[in-house]
């Protein structure tokens, strides 16, 4: 699962990479609600580093590339063969016997051949040093990085990563030639805010491309989107009269809210355009909404009640969906008053039908 904060770090120095970890780590703990901040730097362990000396490796008449080479084949093996085991072939490789390459001493006495054929140890023209808590590295692009993640408490994300970005942001805030990016779960839900924000305008223009099949006006079709645009404004008020966040699920609820209220207002307009077959007065308008309250109040009540215990965060596992209810209770709230007082006012503004 990724942590809500992650701060990517890259450069192309190791020492000024966890250098920037641990003075990214330190800027996050004055941040209010920030926890569990990690540095990023995981101790892979020990290591020995084997350094061929090329004065050394000259005077035993050996080239010290070739000495690298038999040097990795002796210690990581060859794959000299394959052989089938099953469906599948699996690589033979050969081995120096794991006794004589077990230890540092071991290793110093790894016995080479010089091309006049005399025998030598690798301690005469090398040096084994072993390096005591190496880091690990992991790279993303092909560049080294480091990842520094916190968890949130207490606190929404949005208003967290603002005041990471501002602190990061600052002068003298990260190393020379150290660069950030953001991932972990903000940058999951920048992602996936994106595609629902995409997938709300689609949403609309959808919609508006329907009203204008069916009902062939323009006036008609732009009165019902300005009514689904405003019941998702309602949607952001009941949000912020909740302290609820806009987050994945609210959006949804969004989205669904357009179509629902539009098809509200299709049963209005469809009611409308038998009321006044010979033309459109304000008494048609009035008619219509008087025809259509009723089961439009009874469909959002209905609904309403439904989606209450589920907003009030009632029950096991609620919680994750409240945002969703949260939203769609907001824009059905808004729903009859728009459906009936504004789409028709909007409706005679831009004059629908044929005014008599």
């Amino acid at each position: 699962m990724p942590q809500p904060i992650e701060v990517k770090l890259f450069s192309r120095q190791p020492q000024t990479l966890e250098k920037g970890a641990k003075q990214v780590a330190s800027m996050l703990t004055t941040i209010a609600g920030v926890v569990d901040i990690k540095n990023g730097i995981v101790i892979a362990g020990d290591a020995l580093e084997i350094r061929v000396n090329r004065v050394w490796a000259s005077l035993e008449g050996v080239d010290s590339e070739k000495i690298t080479q038999q040097l990795a084949a002796r210690l990581a093996g060859v794959v000299t063969t394959q052989v089938r085991q099953d469906l599948r072939m699996v690589n033979v490789r050969v081995w120096t016997p794991r006794n004589i390459r077990a230890t540092q001493r071991d290793l110093l006495e790894l016995r080479f051949t010089a091309p006049d054929g005399h025998a030598f140890p690798l301690r005469r023209i090398a040096t084994v040093k072993r390096i005591v808590g190496q880091p690990q590295i992991v790279r993303e692009d092909l560049k080294e990085m480091i990842a520094v993640t916190a968890r949130i408490s207490d606190r929404d994300m949005g208003s967290t990563v603002a005041d990471a970005k501002a602190k990061l942001s600052a002068p003298n805030a990260l190393p020379k030639g150290v660069t950030y990016k953001l991932g972990g779960m903000y940058a999951e839900q920048q992602r996936a805010f994106s595609g629902l924000l995409v997938v709300l305008v689609a949403a609309v223009v959808l919609v508006f491309l329907l009203l204008l099949f069916v009902y062939e006006s323009f006036s008609a079709a732009i009165s019902v989107i300005l009514v689904a645009v405003s019941a998702v404004t309602c949607v952001l008020g009941g949000l912020w009269i909740t302290n609820t966040e806009l987050n994945i699920s609210s959006m949804m609820g969004m989205t669904m809210i357009v179509g629902i209220v539009t098809e509200v207002s299709i049963f209005y307009l469809s009611e409308l355009t038998e009321l006044a077959s010979d033309g459109v007065d304000v008494e048609a308008l009035v008619k219509a909404g008087q025809s259509r309250m009723r089961p439009i109040a009874m469909t959002t009540f209905a609904a309403i009640l439904t989606l209450t215990p589920l907003a009030l965060g009632i029950g096991q596992g609620s919680a994750m969906q409240q945002p969703l209810a949260i939203a769609i209770l907001s824009g059905l709230t808004a729903q009859l008053p728009l459906s009936l007082c504004v789409l028709p006012g909007l409706l005679r503004a831009f004059r629908y039908g044929r005014w008599s």
